[in-house]
């Protein structure tokens, strides 16, 4: 970490001055100056990004590239001044609760594991390092490295096996959600609210031991994907803070991967954290036409014989259409998502900022983090990559949030959720 200039010191206190005032700040160059002073300063923490195990070979190109086709790599992280970044173990949820789909997921979950440690341990150990503490990473940055740490996205890999937990935690995994799309065998899915069907109205048996289990090791719980039933039983449970590591509020974008006030005011008083996401569709959306696009497209599919599956069994039946009727079907296909019901314009780092501002003014400056999702779908303009990471701290400062306040909402509240739940598997 190096010293500010004193240049970026009084840049930094007229910034100060305008936040504590109620004023935005709107001398552009004042703001870029702040901005790259306080970017350069803050441990800036991605808490969501999505990787493929090829990216992660000892042959070239890897993830020590700047790679083309990613959104996130070391490169792009060191361009953009993104000190750390939760590389994300996932799973795609299996409707078959089974030891085969255990097995299968839990495979692939190690895949991804070793393909971290392999970046960090082999690929490039200089210029990265996992974190498995939050002193941890106040070491790493201090050493001028990027601080990598490991979520799991979906408990489904851990079977019926609570063990898997322990297992996990000791590869590095320092989150982890109980289900995704779809429920799993731990918990419901946000997704029931798309049919109103409910496998364990919130959380499953084995998923409430999975969360004193979690509590027990020291391992952060993520509710982004779970339902809402399951979030607030998972609060009612849990004696650490947990957190949304990828969420928006509902209240400005109604989807159901997002958060309502109910659940940012339990947040607060559980005293989480949610690290609000830069994904196109849960910042902006427009349900009305959601919806009608949507039963649009399941009209369409039932014409055609398509049965209601994930993207890749929908993509396979197109596939598998004779080619005058599949043809005939894209083109039907585009003429509802291009014509009837086209995308809204593209949401941008000012609509992401909203949903900080709105959390920030709703449940405090002490409960909101940042999330990208990149790889996984997310991104705005202007935040499209880890390289352009200095366009969310500008937008903060625009809006008048101090150095302190920027630091917080960049990786401070996530690290003091994090030594939180430390001290609870310590019993302290």
């Amino acid at each position: 970490m190096r010293p500010l200039s004193s240049l970026a010191l009084l840049a930094l206190a007229a910034t100060a001055a305008h936040a504590q005032s109620g004023r935005p700040v709107t001398d552009e160059a004042a703001v870029m100056s702040t901005a790259r002073a306080v970017h350069g300063k803050v441990l800036s923490i991605d808490t969501h990004v999505d990787i493929s195990p090829a990216n992660f070979t000892a042959t070239s190109p890897n993830y020590t590239q700047k790679l083309p086709r990613t959104q996130v790599d070391l490169v792009k992280m060191e361009e953009g001044g993104l000190v750390g970044a939760f590389l994300v173990v996932y799973v795609g949820q299996d409707t078959a609760l089974n030891a085969a789909g255990f097995a299968r997921a839990n495979a692939q979950a190690l895949e991804k594991f070793d393909a971290i440690h392999r970046l960090t341990e082999q690929l490039a150990p200089a210029r990265a390092e996992i974190a498995y503490t939050a002193a941890d990473a106040r070491r790493i940055h201090k050493a001028n490295k990027r601080v990598v740490f490991i979520g799991v996205e979906n408990g489904f890999p851990i079977g019926s096996d609570i063990t898997n937990v322990a297992k996990f935690f000791e590869r590095g995994g320092r989150y982890m959600s109980l289900a995704h799309n779809g429920h799993s065998q731990l918990s419901d899915s946000n997704t029931g609210e798309r049919d109103g069907v409910w496998l364990h109205n919130g959380l499953s048996p084995l998923g409430k031991q999975v969360i004193a289990e979690m509590n027990r090791l020291g391992m952060m719980i993520d509710v982004s994907h779970p339902s809402k039933q399951s979030m607030l039983q998972t609060i009612a449970l849990s004696k650490a803070p947990i957190i949304a590591s990828h969420s928006g509020a509902r209240a400005l974008c109604n989807h159901s991967r997002n958060m309502d006030d109910e659940q940012l005011d339990a947040l607060k008083k559980n005293g989480g954290v949610i690290q609000l996401v830069a994904f196109n569709s849960y910042v902006k959306c427009n349900p009305a036409k959601d919806a009608e696009r949507t039963a649009a497209i399941d009209a369409l599919r039932k014409q055609y014989g398509i049965a209601a599956g994930n993207r890749a069994e929908v993509q396979r039946a197109i596939e598998a259409l004779p080619n005058d009727k599949r043809n005939e079907y894209l083109a039907k296909q585009e003429d509802i998502t291009a014509r009837r019901y086209p995308s809204d314009p593209a949401a941008t780092v000012k609509d992401f900022a909203n949903h900080i501002d709105y959390v920030v003014k709703r449940i405090g400056i002490d409960h909101v983090g940042i999330s990208s999702d990149f790889d996984g779908g997310g991104g705005v303009d202007g935040w499209r990559n880890a390289g352009e990471s200095l366009n969310v701290t500008a937008e903060l400062v625009r809006r008048g949030y101090t150095a302190g306040e920027i630091e917080k909402i960049w990786g401070g509240n996530l690290l003091r959720v994090m030594e939180t739940v430390e001290k609870v598997a310590k019993g302290r």
